[in-house]
C-alpha cells in the first residue's frame, strides 16, 4: 500500500525538531526509524501532512555511562542495544530484551524511543523500563523534564508526552540482576506476554506489558514475594477488568500466561 502524500522535513536539532511540531500541531508526526508509523501510513491509520525525520540528530543515539546510570539515546536502535558491551554488562535485562524484538530488520532499524513513544501494548520495552524503574527525558517548548516510567504509560498508544515534546534520552539503574521473559506472537513477535523481574536486595520489581492496555508494575507479585515464585500467582491483581482479548490470545489465555511468565522471570 502507498500513504498519503505528505511533506518531508530532515531536522538537524531537537529545537529545530520542536519548533517544527509546535508549528505544524496536528499535522506532524516525528520520524526516526519508522518501523511504528510507516505501516500505519501504508495502512493510511495515519495521514500526517509532514513527516519530521530526527534520525540524523547529533548526539540522540549514543550509550553512555553516568554515574550509576546507563544514558540510552531515544534513536539508539534495538541492535545497538544488543550490541553494546556496557548495556550487556551492567543492564543485561534490557540487552536480553532487544535481543528477542522482530527480526534482524527490525532490529537493524527499529529505535527505543520511538518504540516507547508508540507505547504499543504489546511492546517489550515498557515491562523492562518499569522493572527497572527507568526515567524517560522529553524535551519540549518550555524546556526539558523527566518522566519516570511509572507515569509514562496511561493507555493504549497514550504517553505522557506532550504534543510539543520529544523522548531524547532514557535513563536506566545499572541492573545486576535481571530477567525478561516472552511468550511472542509467531509471526511480529510481539508480546502476546512480557515479564521483567528486577531482584534488588531480597525483593523485586516486575514489570508486565501485553496482557492489560496498559504496561503495568506488578505490585501484588512484588509484595507477596518472599524468596520464591509462588507470588506468580498474583500476576493479574489489579488488572483484571483490562485484561487484552485478541485472536493470539483470549483474556482467560492471557491471565493463565501472565502468571506462567512471571513465575519463569522469578525462576531465572
Amino acid at each position: 500500500m502507498i500513504p498519503a502524500k505528505f511533506d518531508y522535513i530532515k531536522a538537524s536539532s531537537v529545537s529545530e525538531a520542536i519548533g517544527l511540531l509546535d508549528k505544524h500541531g496536528d499535522e506532524a508526526k516525528l520520524l526516526s526509524g519508522g518501523h511504528s508509523l510507516i505501516p500505519a501510513m501504508k495502512l493510511r491509520l495515519s495521514r500526517p501532512e509532514i513527516l519530521i525525520d530526527i534520525s540524523g540528530i547529533s548526539g540522540m543515539n549514543s550509550i553512555t555511562e553516568d554515574g550509576n546510570e546507563i544514558v540510552i539515546g531515544a534513536n539508539c536502535t534495538h541492535a545497538a542495544i544488543c550490541n553494546s558491551d556496557l548495556i550487556n554488562s551492567d543492564l543485561n535485562i534490557l540487552a536480553q530484551t532487544a535481543k528477542c524484538i522482530g527480526d534482524i530488520q527490525v532490529r537493524n532499524r527499529g529505535t527505543i524511543g520511538g518504540s516507547l513513544a508508540h507505547a504499543d501494548p504489546a511492546a517489550d520495552y515498557p515491562a523492562v523500563v518499569l522493572a527497572c524503574d527507568a526515567n524517560i527525558v522529553v524535551e519540549g517548548k518550555n524546556g526539558s523534564r523527566t518522566i519516570a516510567a511509572t507515569d509514562f504509560f496511561l493507555g493504549i498508544f497514550t504517553t505522557s508526552i506532550a504534543e510539543d515534546e520529544i523522548i531524547t534520552t532514557i535513563r536506566f539503574p545499572k541492573v545486576a540482576n535481571g530477567n525478561y521473559q516472552k511468550f511472542f506472537q509467531s509471526a511480529s513477535r510481539f508480546a502476546v506476554v512480557g515479564v521483567a523481574v528486577v531482584k534488588e536486595g531480597s525483593g523485586v520489581k516486575v514489570g508486565v506489558t501485553g496482557v492489560a492496555g496498559t504496561p503495568y508494575r506488578a505490585t501484588a507479585v512484588e509484595n507477596a514475594y518472599s524468596g520464591n515464585s509462588d507470588a506468580a500467582s498474583h500476576a493479574i491483581e489489579g488488572v483484571e477488568d483490562e485484561l487484552m482479548s485478541d485472536h493470539f490470545a483470549d483474556t482467560t489465555y492471557r491471565a493463565h500466561l501472565a502468571k506462567v511468565y512471571v513465575k519463569k522471570a522469578l525462576e531465572a
